[in-house]
C-alpha cells in the first residue's frame, strides 16, 4: 500500500499547482501584461485558456506513472502512456487551433478594419483537421486509406450538399472580391439595408439601424443587385433640397446656406472641411426658386444628424434675416358660366 503513496502525492501536488496557477497566477499575468497592451497578448491567453491546468495533471499523472512503474505491468503502462499523448496532442491542436483563429482576426482587422468569422473557423478547422491525423498516425492508425477514403467521400459529399457548398465558396468570393466587408453599410435591391457585422461559411449577417437583423445566405448577396455606401470611401456627398422666395436675394441665400453648411460640418466631419460644401440653383418652382446643397458626410449614417442640424440651423438663420421659404400657393380662377 506505501508504494502508492508517492505516485498519490504526485498527482494531488499536481491538481493543487494546476488549480493555483489557474485561477490566481494565470489571471493576475494576464491582466498585467493585456495592460502593457502587448500586441496578440490577449489572443495567447485566451488559447492558453484551461489548458494549463490540463497540462499540470498530465506532468502529475506521468510522474505518478514513472514512481510507480515497479508495481504495474508494462501493458498498462503502454496503455496509460498513450492515453496521456492522446490528451497532450489533443490540447496542443486545440491551442494552435485557438491561436492561428485569433492571429487570423488579428492580422484581417489591423488590413480590413473588422474581421470575418469565415476565414478564422477555415483556419481553425485545418488545424484541427491537420492535428487528428498527426494523433491518428501517433496511436498507430494508418492515415492514408482514411484520406482517401475522405477524397472519394468528398465527392458524394459535395453533391449531397451543394447549397451548404455555393453558400461556402459565395462567402469567399464576397472576402476575396471586398464587394461586401464587414463594417459596411449596405442596402440590397429586396429594401434591406444596414451595416455587415459578419460573414459566415454559410450567410452573412447584416444589422439594420433599427437593431434588427437580416441574415441572407452567401449565395443569394453574391448574386444579388445591392449599393455599398463605403465602397469605393465610406466619405459620401449629403444633398438637401430648398427653396426661396421669389423676393430672396439669391446672392446673399447662397452665402448664408453655405456659411451654415460649414457649421454642420465642422460638428459632424471636421476631417473632411477641405470639402468645401456649395449649393446649385436649379429651378423656378411654382411658388419658389429651388436649389441643392451639397455637403460632405463621414459616413452614410452620418446623413440623418446632417440633416436634422443643417434643417435646424438653416430655418433659424433665415428667420433672423428674414429670408423666406414659401408654402405652396395655388392661385384658382373661378368663371361663373352664363347661360
Amino acid at each position: 500500500m506505501t508504494q502508492w503513496i508517492l505516485p498519490a502525492a504526485l498527482i494531488l501536488v499536481s491538481l493543487l499547482t494546476g488549480f493555483v496557477c489557474e485561477k490566481f497566477l494565470f489571471h493576475k499575468l494576464k491582466k498585467i501584461i493585456i495592460q502593457k497592451q502587448i500586441p496578440g497578448s490577449r489572443i495567447i491567453f485566451q488559447a492558453l485558456h484551461r489548458v494549463t491546468f490540463i497540462w499540470f495533471i498530465l506532468a502529475g499523472v506521468s510522474s505518478a506513472l514513472v514512481a510507480a512503474s515497479p508495481n504495474i505491468s508494462t501493458e498498462l503502462k503502454i496503455v496509460i502512456e498513450r492515453i496521456i499523448t492522446i490528451i497532450f496532442l489533443c490540447s496542443v491542436t486545440l491551442v494552435l487551433a485557438r491561436l492561428s483563429g485569433g492571429f487570423v482576426n488579428l492580422f484581417i482587422r489591423k488590413t480590413e478594419g473588422v474581421p470575418t468569422s469565415l476565414i478564422s473557423n477555415l483556419v481553425k478547422t485545418a488545424v484541427l483537421v491537420l492535428g487528428a491525423l498527426i494523433i491518428l498516425q501517433t496511436v498507430g492508425v494508418q492515415v492514408t486509406p482514411i484520406v482517401t477514403t475522405l477524397g472519394i467521400g468528398g465527392i458524394a459529399v459535395g453533391l449531397a450538399l451543394q447549397d451548404t457548398l455555393a453558400n461556402l465558396f459565395s462567402g469567399f468570393y464576397l472576402i476575396i472580391s471586398k464587394q461586401v466587408r464587414t463594417g459596411d453599410y449596405v442596402k440590397l435591391d429586396a429594401g434591406h439595408e444596414g451595416y455587415v457585422t459578419d460573414i459566415t461559411w454559410r450567410n452573412t449577417t447584416i444589422k439594420e439601424l433599427s437593431n434588427n437583423v437580416v441574415i441572407v445566405p452567401n449565395s443569394k448577396l453574391a448574386s444579388a443587385i445591392f449599393t455599398n455606401y463605403h465602397l469605393p470611401a465610406k466619405e459620401i456627398t449629403l444633398t438637401i433640397n430648398v427653396g426661396v422666395s421669389y423676393e430672396s436675394d439669391l446672392e446673399q441665400v447662397e452665402k448664408v446656406t453655405v456659411e451654415v453648411a460649414k457649421e454642420v460640418m465642422q460638428e459632424i466631419a471636421p476631417e473632411l472641411m477641405q470639402n468645401q460644401p456649395y449649393i446649385r440653383f436649379h429651378t423656378f418652382g411654382d411658388f419658389s426658386i429651388d436649389f441643392t446643397l451639397y455637403m460632405r458626410v463621414s459616413e452614410y449614417f452620418d446623413q440623418r444628424m446632417g440633416k436634422h442640424l443643417f434643417v435646424k440651423k438653416l430655418h433659424k438663420r433665415y428667420q433672423e434675416l428674414g429670408i423666406s421659404i414659401p408654402f405652396p400657393i395655388r392661385d384658382i380662377y373661378v368663371h361663373n358660366n352664363v347661360n
